[in-house]
Order: structure tokens, then sequence, then C-alpha cells
């Protein structure tokens, strides 16, 4: 497993290296065009919700960061076979690989866009307390889900080439229905339970952004976050035991 993940990064750290080859400023160019993006988006939607910019822009950036980490990664993860369909054809690699290999290219990335919270929960003063602590478990807990999301979708769109370009579309909605650019307490009851309550992505998002806002998940939140994740990592334990060793001839 230590080679694998030795592997998986020293490929990551190849493919981000590759994104920003010969440019001036690197990888800090991720971290620059979040920071346009935050304060832009900020004016525009703060007007269109008739949101204090106080209150709005920290909950949008951290929002922003977070849902561009999650829907980067499985975007990528749809296409982790089939960009890697030359090295899969010559090296016996552990499927493990692949999907790690993605993961830690964007969370590097993650990283870099992350940098810019500090100086915006500054700038406005938002109130942090012992709530903060829960923030480490809530991204682990992301994580182990990307994971398996990751692999799933990778190993379906090795088979069904049409899958990389559904999951794009899908989250395309899932941007829209999900409380990246509103708040949460703008919908009424009713429509929140189902709109939010049946949202996995709503509740990783939640989990990870209400620490960094001063707030605490819900134990709904957490729950469904820990059934999901079970859930995910069973069937993608079947699904590899039954299709894994296919993934070259798909390809």
């Amino acid at each position: 497993m230590r080679k694998t993940i030795e592997v998986a990064g020293m490929l990551g750290w190849h493919d981000i290296r590759q994104a920003y080859r010969r440019s001036a400023i690197g990888q800090f160019w991720i971290t620059l065009g979040m920071a346009v993006q935050i304060p832009a988006m900020g004016i525009v939607f703060g007007s269109i919700f008739g949101a204090q910019g106080d209150d709005y822009v920290p909950f949008l950036a951290i929002s922003i960061v977070i849902w561009t980490f999650m829907t980067e990664t499985l975007k990528d993860g749809a296409r982790a076979f089939i960009s890697a369909e030359s090295l899969i054809k010559q090296l016996p690699l552990d499927p493990a690989v692949h999907v790690l290999r993605v993961i830690w290219k964007n969370l590097v990335t993650f990283g870099h866009n992350f940098v810019l919270l500090p100086f915006v929960l500054i700038i406005f003063a938002v109130q942090l307390n012992a709530s903060i602590f829960l923030f480490l478990p809530a991204l682990v807990l992301l994580i182990g889900n990307l994971i398996w999301m990751v692999a799933l979708i990778g190993l379906a769109s090795a088979r069904f080439r049409d899958l990389p370009l559904i999951v794009a579309s899908v989250l395309t909605i899932a941007f829209f229905v999900t409380p990246v650019m509103w708040f949460p307490e703008l919908l009424p009851p009713q429509t929140a339970h189902f709109l939010l309550g049946y949202n996995p992505l709503y509740h990783l998002l939640q989990i990870v952004r209400l620490p960094l806002l001063g707030g605490v998940p819900t134990s709904a939140n957490w729950l469904l976050s820990g059934a999901f994740l079970a859930f995910g990592v069973a069937l993608t334990i079947w699904a590899y035991s039954k299709f894994s060793k296919k993934i070259p001839f798909w390809l």
C-alpha cells in the first residue's frame, strides 16, 4: 500500500507540473483565479440574494473552495482510467494508483485555494470557536467519500465512455440545487427536506463548511455522510472484486 501511495503521489505531482509547465507563477494561477472569482461572485450574487457582505462573502468563499474540490475531483475521477490508458496497458499497477492520483492532484489544488480562506475570515471578522476542530475529521470523511466515488465512477467510465459527460452534466445541475451560492435557510421547510435531505453532496459540503464559519454540523449531516461512506465502500469493493481485471480490456 505504501508503494501505491508513493506512485500515486508522484503521478499526481506530475499532472500538476504539466498543467502549469512554463508558467510564470506556476500552480499559484489556481489561487489567483479563485481570488478573482470569489469577490466577483460575491458582488453579483450578494446583490441578487440581498445578502450582507459580512455574512455572504465568507459563506460563498468557503462554499466555492470546497465545492470546486469536490466536483473537480469527480470530473477527473470519471477519466481516471481513461486518461491513464497507455500506463495501464504497459505496467501492472494497482488500480488504486490511478484513483489516488486523482485525489492527490485535486487535494493539492484544494490546498492552493484554501490559502485564501484565512484572509477572508480575518477581513470579514468571522467569529470562530471550538467547532473549528471538527474541520479535520470532516475533511477526512469527505476525502474518504471522494475516494470511493472516484474509484466507482472511474471503473464505470472505463466501460461506458459517455459517463464522464453525464457526470459533468449532473454536477452542473447539482451546483444549482445545492446551497453553494445561496443560504440553505432560504428554502421553505418542505422543499429543503426534499432538495437537501436526500442530497449527499449537501451533507458532505455542510460538515466541512460549517466548522469554518463557526457553526456545528447537525447529527443528520454526520450520520448521512458516514452512511454514504459505508455504503459506497461496500459497493466499490464488490464492483472491483468482479470487474477490476477487465479494465485493460475495456480501454
